[in-house]
């Protein structure tokens, strides 16, 4: 098929747009539910996009590494996205009336379920990050030619997410992604910011550095003539501005209020049909093949040992730097994304062996776990670092990832009070909370360099999100070159027959547990150690083992209590009544040395030897505070 607006093609498109727009109202009508509106308004631009000839796509094989990628970043026109892909063959009639229902496919939003959904979509102003991601791969690390499409709504032009990505398609010269903005004028709640306004949209995308062209989004020869244009340019990433009616084919639905989100009732659904005269329910459209080129796929190479020497003083950052670099031959599919600290997350060693699988996300951090998920879902295995307090402002995406089957890995570095003099506001403290209640993710929180390497190749080996997080100080090495670290472990580090209580510590406060040992010892009191550097899964066999010869435990943080160590020791005594005593930040931290600090919100030595000789008095176990 051709994209020159042909006597042929164009009546087809119009058929194939009907039969489109009849399943959406179909679908969302059967389901009493859905987006209909922002699905119509769409209908013409992506009939045109998938039917008209540039889009190209191996129905047979979803996930060719050359198809041509579509995502919907305006999720709710999911009616549209399914009968798009109803058109195109790849789902009957009977099964796009399932939208909605439990069990089926074919979901409110997309997600992988339904395996033509590049991503699980539906949070605004998402998926042109992930796009980019998805770009960046064709461009420079997979070396193929196919393009990444986004739907964008004009209401999610509002989030800052977009232009953060914006921003960064330009500066990487991303000329194989095209965004499409359908400006339908109507939000949820009203007119948008910039309504029918496309003139405004392409000034702030061109400022950007983005090739704009504006076109009547219900113009087949126009939209035609854009993606052609789109897949011609060859020096920066193209914005298509489409000003489009929401509710586009239906008399009583176009461009009127109050309707998003709504389905009609039974004797609108029986108006809608028959105003779609004509339709042609055995029509399905063609999309055109892509070239079929695949990456080259570099073997996988043995990586050295790591080489620490015990009482050696490495900060874990340091170490994970190391490791990233150590271990890029094994895992050649590794890349490294970071957002402007990388001099201070270390990830800059890793820049040093590996430069074109280094990418500077600047100070973005939504914008790079978007990327950072769009490859994934391109086969990478994405290391995203930061400060562990800024992946805060990105956790929507973070929590959206794991709908999309991520494989992610979260490196969050200067975490919790010890940092010292930054103050509060760089300090990590919610950071472990936020990564716990991802459902399937893995929290790991070493505290030496060993253990940290070895846990950034174990977390590169695992599939699906993981959580580790380093110290900007450093710390004393305590483990040997040859030690294990397997995700669900821990360490006991010193325990014997007559132990009186277990202190249980990951990360800084390892050592603050340590140095309280050697100190109780001295006083003739016998006391448990154990590493928890495995946060999540937690090791419960260890500690209900340690629980039971010990009688009580004692956990050491530098977090916030909510959601911290100490709620993840307790959940796995859960069943077992022994006394839980927890210490962590508790105070609202301030700038000083990290031992002022540590004194200060008592979870340091000090505060563990108190606590511990406090056991001795009666005292009520604080396992809830």
């Amino acid at each position: 098929m051709n994209t020159t607006g042909s006597a042929t093609t164009i009546p087809r498109l119009q058929a194939l747009a009907r039969l489109i727009r009849y399943h959406c109202i179909n679908a969302t009508s059967t389901a009493h539910s859905g987006h209909l509106t922002s699905s119509l308004s769409a209908t013409d631009l992506m009939t045109g996009l998938m039917f008209g000839g540039t889009f190209r796509f191996n129905l047979a094989e979803p996930d060719h590494p050359n198809n041509d990628r579509l995502i919907f970043s305006k999720g709710h026109a999911s009616p549209l996205f399914y009968a798009l892909w109803e058109a195109a063959g790849c789902l009957d009639e009977k099964e796009i009336l399932t939208f909605r229902q439990f069990g089926a496919r074919l979901e409110g939003h997309p997600t992988p379920h339904f395996p033509y959904a590049e991503a699980a979509t539906g949070s605004l102003g998402q998926g042109l990050g992930i796009g980019v991601g998805m770009a960046l791969n064709a461009r420079r690390i997979d070396r193929l030619p196919y393009r990444t499409y986004v739907l964008l709504g004009d209401s999610e032009m509002a989030e800052g997410s977009q232009w953060e990505a914006i921003q960064i398609a330009a500066h990487y010269g991303l000329s194989n992604l095209v965004g499409i903005i359908d400006v339908n004028r109507l939000g949820q709640c009203g007119e948008t910011m910039l309504g029918h306004d496309v003139d405004a949209h392409a000034r702030r995308v061109a400022a950007f550095g983005w090739k704009t062209i504006v076109i009547d989004g219900h113009d087949l020869p126009q939209i035609l003539d854009a993606f052609q244009q789109a897949a011609n340019e060859q020096s920066q990433p193209v914005m298509i501005i489409a000003r489009t009616t929401k509710g586009k084919g239906i008399s009583f639905l176009e461009d009127a209020p109050d309707w998003h989100g709504k389905a009609l009732d039974h004797d609108q659904w029986k108006h809608a049909l028959r105003e779609l005269h004509d339709v042609e329910r055995d029509l399905q459209g063609e999309i055109a093949m892509p070239e079929d080129v695949r990456p080259e796929r570099p073997p996988s190479r043995p990586s050295e040992a790591p080489c620490y020497e015990p009482g050696e003083m490495v900060s874990t950052r340091k170490a994970y730097g190391n490791a990233l670099a150590r271990i890029e031959a094994r895992f050649p599919q590794l890349v490294s994304l970071d957002g402007e600290v990388s001099n201070s997350t270390m990830a800059e060693l890793f820049k040093e062996v590996a430069p074109s699988r280094f990418f500077e996300m600047f100070v973005a951090e939504q914008n790079m776990v978007e990327v950072a998920l769009g490859l994934s879902l391109r086969g990478k295995i994405p290391f995203v670092s930061t400060f562990a307090a800024f992946f805060t402002r990105a956790f929507d995406q973070i929590r959206m990832s794991q709908y999309s089957q991520a494989n992610i890995k979260f490196v969050g570095s200067h975490a919790g009070v010890s940092i010292g003099e930054d103050g509060p506001s760089q300090m990590g403290l919610e950071d472990i909370a936020m990564f716990r209640s991802i459902l399937f993710s893995t929290v790991l929180h070493p505290c030496d360099a060993v253990s940290t390497e070895k846990l950034v190749e174990a977390a590169a080996a695992h599939d699906g999100i993981v959580y580790l997080r380093t110290l900007r100080q450093s710390t004393p090495v305590i483990y040997l070159n040859d030690e294990s670290f397997p995700i669900g472990g821990s360490k006991v580090l010193r325990q014997s027959d007559d132990d009186c209580v277990t202190i249980v510590a990951a990360g800084a406060t390892v050592h603050a547990a340590l140095k309280a040992w050697a100190e109780l010892k001295r006083k003739d009191i016998q006391v448990r150690v154990i590493d928890a550097y495995s946060i999540k899964p937690i090791d419960a066999v260890t500690l209900r083992e340690a629980a039971e010869a010990t009688g009580a435990i004692i956990t050491v943080e530098d977090h916030y209590p909510a959601g911290g160590l100490g709620e993840a020791v307790l959940d796995a005594l859960a069943e077992r009544p022994v006394p839980v005593w927890r210490l962590a930040v508790r105070k609202t931290p301030m700038s000083g040395t990290g031992d002022e600090l540590r004194n200060f919100e008592e979870i340091s030595a000090t505060s563990i030897i108190e606590r511990v000789e406090r056991l001795s008095m009666t005292e009520t176990p604080v396992n809830a505070s």
